[in-house]
């Protein structure tokens, strides 16, 4: 029995099927987990989604931002962009039953008490308790009926720093924004949400959000995160695990198997 970690597969349907072959992976025996962005740009999100679904209690995911904009636009709140590659999946003629899945999952999820997976990161402030938390109040909206309305207004920057007292759609928006968006951080600790290179090309005043100390965060946790495929996999402590190495733009899709703490990679 294997658990496995993938980074954001974005509609790469061949390529998450060939990474799945190559360690062998067996639903029903094994266990796979996502980073979120499971569809968008690539060359089938329907298919995608059809076979995620298709493993049952074999498959959990996390939200990511392509994710909850997918379900924006099926229920007319926003436009998809061309370069979304979404429209055989709008057509789909199980589009509300593949919506109704894709809303279940959260934010952010604890695979076992160490190990944590979202879709951007831990924002420096938080605890890893937090983020469970901030996440359930999102999840909650999602399932409700009140589900398009947070999806109404999850667009926008800010607020830019986080804050307990925040409430209404300023705080649903700063956890969005934070568990699906964010990369820099400002040592004020404001998001960046507009600079979306390597560290190493960002401005000096800008710095990745695992590089802020977080007090609050444990030695023996670790947070496993995709979404920012310009770090190609590299951050400069085990306990950060990036898997977003872009396979989408050609380069490559990677997953992390638990069991033996070791990254398995394809070429697109």
């Amino acid at each position: 029995m294997a658990t496995y970690v993938i980074g954001d597969i974005q509609g790469c349907y061949a390529g998450l099927r060939r990474l799945l072959d190559n360690v062998n992976f067996e639903p029903g025996r094994d266990s796979l987990y996502a980073v979120g962005d499971l569809i968008a740009r690539g060359e089938d999100s329907l298919s995608t989604l059809r076979y995620l679904r298709s493993l049952g209690s074999s498959f959990y995911s996390v939200l990511g931002n392509h994710d909850l904009h997918f379900l924006s636009v099926s229920q007319g709140i926003k436009k998809a962009k061309r370069n979304d590659n979404l429209e055989p999946l709008l057509k789909a003629p199980d589009i509300a039953e593949l919506t109704a899945w894709l809303r279940q999952w959260p934010l952010a999820m604890a695979i076992d008490e160490k190990l944590i997976m979202v879709h951007a990161g831990l924002y420096p402030d938080w605890s890893t308790a937090q983020l469970l938390t901030y996440s359930r109040e999102i999840a909650e909206q999602l399932k409700s009926v009140k589900w398009c309305q947070l999806l109404e207004n999850m667009y926008g920057d800010g607020p830019p720093k986080w804050n307990d007292k925040l409430s209404g759609k300023q705080r649903q928006r700063f956890i969005i924004n934070a568990t699906t968006r964010m990369r820099f951080v400002r040592p004020s600790r404001a998001l960046n949400l507009s600079v979306k290179s390597a560290p190493k090309d960002a401005p000096s005043s800008l710095r990745p959000w695992f590089d802020i100390p977080n007090q609050q965060l444990k030695a023996d946790e670790r947070i496993l995160f995709g979404h920012w495929a310009a770090l190609h996999g590299y951050t400069p402590s085990s306990q950060f695990v990036a898997l977003d190495t872009g396979y989408v733009w050609g380069n490559a899709m990677t997953l992390w198997h638990k069991e033996t703490d070791e990254c398995v990679s394809i070429s697109a």
